[in-house]
């Protein structure tokens, strides 16, 4: 608090109003099927963004991010999206998704302190997001319920910036609890808590550095036709979590997706199998049984690689290490480690949960990696956090 409070005083010559942090994240499972209305399983960390305002007197607006050691302005007349602000155009777009709203505001001096930069994954772009929004609220007292809020995120997501507003990452940094996994539910707009109870493992995130060179374009499955013929795969089911799931008969399955080409049928596929893997890694969570939810884990990853076709060898060759922490043969079946790969894909991020005696050789793998690979990664052992807030001296 005071480290921030001392930066923007610094840079501004006034002291902050309001400081607000938000936490990085991280999906365990179903980041790319949000699209079929099907559900995301995320984890909100310690890697927080910090944010800390005071008003002008003037309607413009002064951006500063710390670590980068960039700033940049604009006002109320001329909030445009400019390619070349970057990490602005999203502090931009929640001061737009408020006055499109219909909401007033003035300028505004905002300062923005992060460890780690939002091109290296974890959720950083979108808790900059939230943290901005969330100061704006409180900084002007202004009285809306979290549905107004959240929609406010989403004017500044599509109109602003013209992107997607992903429903779990908003939902992630404006209401994680710590100690627990969040689920959200596309279909429904909702979400749900699940104590993560595994209190003996450690949690990694890994950003490998590996660059990301699309092997196909992501946006290709959204289109209509995919999202029905999967809706007729459907069917609802009572005592399933969430009240439905694809249908069993692998041959009705090929039958319905056979009329589009074998690539796309993978990653339908590998969709309709992320959907089973979450059901199977929530009820693991819920019964406190490890070895059902680092299955449910490690199938999602063999998904991800071989029918979604977005991991890496790097990532794979991480992962595979991190298989054989445990070397006794007995552990196959019910692994005591589990991991995948994260984020947008084709390089950069993977996530690894192991027990603490296996901390040490995991490390030497890394060392291992390195040497073999070349890239030096990030490494951050993270605990589960609680999403937004204002930060008290």
């Amino acid at each position: 608090m005071k480290l921030i409070n001392d930066i923007h005083a610094a840079e501004y010559g006034t002291s902050a109003q309001l400081v607000t942090k938000a936490p990085g994240r991280f999906h365990l499972l179903g980041e790319h099927s949000w699209f079929f209305k099907d559900k995301t399983m995320s984890i909100a960390v310690n890697l927080p963004v910090y944010v800390a305002f005071s008003k002008r007197e003037d309607n413009s607006f002064h951006f500063y991010f710390y670590q980068a050691k960039d700033r940049k302005k604009s006002s109320l007349t001329a909030l445009k999206y400019k390619k070349e602000d970057r990490w602005a155009n999203a502090v931009k777009a929640m001061i737009y998704g408020f006055t499109s709203g219909g909401f007033s505001l003035s300028g505004m001096d905002i300062t923005i302190y992060s460890e780690i930069l939002p091109s290296a994954g974890f959720g950083i772009t979108s808790a900059i997001k939230v943290a901005v929004a969330f100061g704006i609220k409180n900084l002007y007292n202004i009285n809306c319920t979290d549905n107004e809020l959240l929609s406010v995120i989403e004017r500044g997501n599509k109109r602003f910036l013209q992107t997607e507003n992903y429903l779990a990452n908003n939902y992630v940094a404006l209401f994680a609890k710590k100690g627990n996994v969040l689920v959200t539910d596309h279909y429904k707009r909702t979400w749900d808590y699940v104590p993560f109870s595994f209190e003996d493992k450690k949690i990694f995130l890994i950003d490998t550095k590996v660059p990301r060179i699309d092997v196909w374009d992501r946006t290709s499955i959204h289109e209509p036709q995919n999202a029905l013929l999967l809706g007729d795969l459907r069917e609802n089911k009572t005592n399933v979590y969430g009240g439905w799931q694809y249908i069993d008969s692998a041959t009705d399955i090929n039958e319905e997706l056979s009329v589009v080409n074998e690539d796309l049928k993978h990653r339908l596929m590998a969709i309709i199998s992320e959907h089973r893997d979450l059901i199977s890694a929530h009820e693991g969570i819920e019964k406190g049984d490890f070895f059902k939810f680092a299955r449910a884990i490690n199938h999602s990853h063999q998904t991800m690689q071989e029918e979604f076709d977005i991991s890496c060898p790097e990532i794979d060759w991480i992962l595979k290490r991190v298989k054989e922490l445990e070397p006794n043969l007995d552990f196959v079946r019910n692994p005591v480690t589990c991991g995948r790969i994260t984020g947008k894909g084709f390089g950069r991020c993977l996530y690894a949960i192991m027990r603490e005696s296996d901390v040490e050789n995991f490390y030497k793998k890394i060392a291992e990696f390195e040497k073999i690979f070349g890239f030096h990664p990030d490494v951050y052992q993270v605990e589960i956090s609680d999403g937004v807030s204002i930060v008290r001296d």
